[in-house]
């Protein structure tokens, strides 16, 4: 296998902090794996193997260094293996090999469902995140799924989010301290409606008290949405907050209809955050002087909805993003190709050498 000769850096594996004594004691392992590793060994058994590891779309590899913590940290002699590797970002073809690991197989049987798993989760959400800047052409994004799922998956998901603004020169905001933990970032965010329902429902009110007790460094962004009268809300918190405003967050409700838009119904579908309701409040936001206000647009976005914003010029600035980052399948697939240097994987699968894998050291 060949070795790039200016090595990327990697993730020190203490990073992701590792529940290594569970994880060596093959508690996250599917149980087969761990039976087998126990049969090897009451056997006397040690071979000698190539374990390749795959998927099958075409993708933006995430949680690699992660993979590879589990290894060092958690395998019962890392020194004894040999590991080639791509890294967090590679984009990778159908089949493509991103990790291959050699060695003793009852040094790491134990951990082929924890890194598939790791590499699986974290690079569906590099991918997602990827064609959503894609879709919205390098505007900023803010990933926005930690409330669509578990605490415990927002410190990797935030990761691969980074990880995938930094393949396409983005900006991609997370919206808690967990999730930008692995690179040393903050969570971002807007005033949010339940500060808003705090102040008895007066957006102005609670856009004022925000502001003030915001740090100078922080873009102060409002949501605009709470009576549904987004026009009129946005030029109203843009008139009280002035310079110290950076943007407003459109969020209607997919089950409404924005007042300002009431009027003008019958010849495109006025329902949620919708290209005619951003324009509308664009619009408004530069006949009164606030040209520099940004618009951000949230609720329901997915590729397809932000490819055809982008298609269309709407004028948004950046867009908020949840669940659909989060959804689908990548999965990963590992298969031991050679046992004690000859060919031994099953029917249909066979050794495939990957020039641009480097040996981690």
């Amino acid at each position: 296998m060949a070795t790039s000769a200016a090595r990327r850096s990697r993730l020190d594996p203490a990073v992701f902090d590792l529940p290594v004594e569970k994880m060596r004691a093959g508690y996250y392992t599917d149980a087969y794996f761990n039976h087998s590793r126990a049969v090897l060994i009451a056997d006397g058994r040690r071979p000698r193997v190539v374990m390749q590891v795959f998927q099958k779309s075409e993708a933006y590899l995430g949680g690699v260094d992660e993979a590879i913590a589990i290894l060092k940290l958690c395998s019962e002699d890392w020194e004894a293996l040999t590991v080639h590797a791509l890294h967090d970002g590679d984009r990778i073809a159908p089949y493509e090999t991103v990790l291959t690991i050699e060695g003793d197989y009852t040094i790491f049987a134990h951990l082929e469902t924890v890194y598939l798993g790791v590499l699986a989760r974290r690079t569906l959400i590099t991918t997602n995140v990827v064609r959503i800047v894609e879709a919205a052409n390098r505007k900023p994004i803010i990933f926005m799924p930690a409330r669509h799922d578990h605490h415990r998956v927002q410190t990797g998901d935030g990761y691969a989010a980074h990880v995938a603004g930094r393949i396409m020169g983005a900006e991609i905001g997370v919206t808690t301290d967990e999730q930008a933990s692995w690179w040393g970032g903050r969570g971002i965010g807007t005033v949010p409606h339940a500060l808003i329902a705090a102040y008895g429902g007066n957006t102005v009110l609670a856009a004022s008290r925000f502001a003030e007790w915001a740090p100078p460094d922080m873009r102060v962004t409002v949501l605009v949405d709470f009576e549904n009268s987004s026009v009129a809300t946005a030029l109203e918190v843009a008139r009280a907050l002035g310079d110290r405003l950076w943007g407003v967050r459109l969020d209607t409700s997919e089950s409404l209809v924005d007042f300002s838009l009431v009027e003008e119904m019958g010849d495109f579908g006025p329902t949620g955050v919708n290209p005619r309701l951003v324009e509308r409040v664009r619009d408004a936001l530069d006949r009164y002087g606030f040209e520099g206000v940004k618009i951000v647009a949230s609720g329901g976005f997915t590729v397809d909805k932000i490819h055809e914003f982008e298609r269309l010029g709407v004028p948004v600035d950046a867009y908020g993003v949840g669940s659909s980052l989060i959804r689908g399948a990548n999965d990963f697939t590992a298969d031991v190709v050679s046992t004690d240097g000859r060919p031994s994987g099953k029917v249909g699968r066979r050794f495939r050498p990957n020039e641009r894998l480097e040996l981690v050291s």
